[in-house]
């Protein structure tokens, strides 16, 4: 690279960290920490009407959850590129409209959101099948104007695009990419409230912060040509561009937020006990593929693997299951103190276990450890166990036999000196109710799960009796028999 590389992530504080938006981030960062350079965290807010509250927090906090760390940020400003918010700097994009103006590449537009609408069903009508402004403002006098703001109509600002103009780049991901400016027509750069458009307000951010590649979503493909205009008109360097295919469902659809199917933010992940690791490693995958074959990597293994020209350009494939096994994979491979520190906070949640020790919570954490597949499965899991199914067929579980087996082992326990058990002292006991009843397998295993907890499957009966406790086990025992 000639010069430092920096690159950004722009988002629109209108919504909370999506996965299109933290794979965009993820791999504008590798990028930058391949090649040496600085990633920029700076915020798009001028969407005002859609503007949500604590998304911007959102956005950034994420990131730094995931381990994507911004160079600079709201919260980390570089006085040289500063202010990080588009509606902090609105005088700036004022001033390069009015530059564009005065040399002749913009002009005023005082079309009233109703002419315009006249107009794009004309050329509707016409078989016109993407609206294009008709210039009808292009020539008027300086008369036409005052008439125009004498009845209050504050005027837009619009670019002058040239006719059948070819518009050419290499896209980093894509390869040579055409345009013809006949596509888009003049469009606007000022909107009547003075608040800039996306595709002026992004060209001169870029140039002032000196960004000098760009990484984002295909769905911003479109964009890029009036972009290129932008930078023509101010001659100004441009960045490189590469644009990333779309997410799809495992039925080949684009993700939507409406598919309830997969959770989509980052907050979600969170609040569910994903590991961001695991989170991290599973986006990095979305679109981009290792040289080397592997599937787990440490942002440093990252990093140093990063390459933009392995970013695919085919669609990539959300697959929960994937991600569900990484993550459970991360959760396996934690070493204890860590994954204690972790789960304990979802189990503290858990109005059944109100009252326990940390011994029991430490216990209870333990057990479920090889069977998460997020952190917060623990409560359904324990919950199983803590809470008793009543709603099965007795008939069907507990032979003539069953009773006097529950009440037998309800004694052994009730006589054994020990309050839990590990998997070499329940043997004994079980053993022991063998010699005793001479019914063994899953005539004896079944009956006493079923008597402990209403379900067929689920943890060691050791276990079972060292999560609800000696006294409750004998309960429930004697409850069945």
């Amino acid at each position: 690279m000639s010069k430092k590389v920096r690159v950004r992530y722009a988002p629109s504080p209108t919504g909370y960290l999506h996965i299109g938006g933290a794979r965009s981030a993820l791999f504008n960062y590798l990028f930058a920490k391949k090649f040496g350079g600085d990633f920029v965290f700076r915020i798009e807010d001028t969407d005002i009407e859609r503007n949500i509250e604590g998304a911007e927090y959102s956005q950034l906090h994420d990131l730094i959850w995931l381990n994507i760390i911004p160079d600079e940020s709201i919260e980390k400003m570089n006085p040289k590129y500063a202010p990080y918010r588009q509606m902090e700097k609105l005088d700036l994009y004022r001033k390069y409209a009015q530059e564009l103006i005065d040399k002749g590449y913009a002009y005023e537009c005082y079309c009233t959101p109703e002419e315009l609408e006249e107009s794009r069903l004309e050329q509707e009508a016409n078989g016109v099948s993407a609206f294009k402004y008709d210039r009808r403002c292009l020539h008027l006098s300086e008369e036409e104007k005052e008439e125009r703001r004498k009845k209050g109509i504050k005027p837009s600002i619009r670019l002058k695009v040239p006719s059948n103009e070819d518009l050419t780049f290499n896209d980093l991901v894509r390869g040579e990419v055409k345009f013809n400016s006949d596509d888009f027509g003049d469009f606007v750069i000022i909107k009547s409230n003075g608040i800039p458009t996306y595709n002026f307000a992004v060209v001169v951010d870029d140039h002032i912060m000196e960004i000098t590649h760009v990484l984002r979503g295909e769905e911003h493909l479109s964009n890029t040509p009036k972009q290129m205009m932008v930078y023509k008109y101010f001659g100004w360097e441009m960045p490189e561009f590469g644009h990333m295919t779309i997410i799809v469902n495992k039925n080949g659809k684009k993700l939507s937020k409406r598919d309830l199917n997969i959770m989509q933010f980052m907050s979600q992940y969170r609040d569910k006990g994903y590991l961001p690791e695991a989170v991290f490693n599973f986006i990095l995958l979305l679109g981009w593929t290792p040289a080397v074959n592997k599937e787990l990597f440490t942002m440093e293994e990252a990093m140093e693997e990063f390459d933009p020209a392995r970013l695919s350009r085919s669609p990539s494939m959300f697959d929960n299951d994937h991600l569900n096994w990484m993550n459970s994979t991360y959760i396996k491979n934690l070493d204890e103190e860590k994954y204690l520190e972790l789960v304990k906070p979802f189990l503290l949640k858990n109005e059944n276990l109100n009252g326990a020790d940390e011994a029991k919570l430490n216990l209870i954490s333990k057990i479920y450890k090889s069977e998460l597949i997020y952190l917060d499965q623990i409560n359904e899991l324990v919950n199983l166990v803590l809470i008793k199914n009543q709603d099965f067929d007795r008939n069907a579980i507990f032979a003539a036999e069953s009773k006097d087996l529950l009440l037998k082992f309800a004694d052994l326990l009730k006589n054994n000196e020990s309050t839990s058990f590990d998997k070499e002292s329940f043997k004994l006991v079980i053993n022991e109710l063998i010699s005793l009843t001479g019914i063994k397998g899953k005539n004896l295993y079944m009956p006493i799960r079923m008597a402990l907890t209403g379900h067929e499957h689920g943890v060691e009966l050791f276990n079972i009796i060292n999560i609800i406790g000696k006294e409750e086990a004998i309960r429930r025992l004697k409850e069945e028999a």
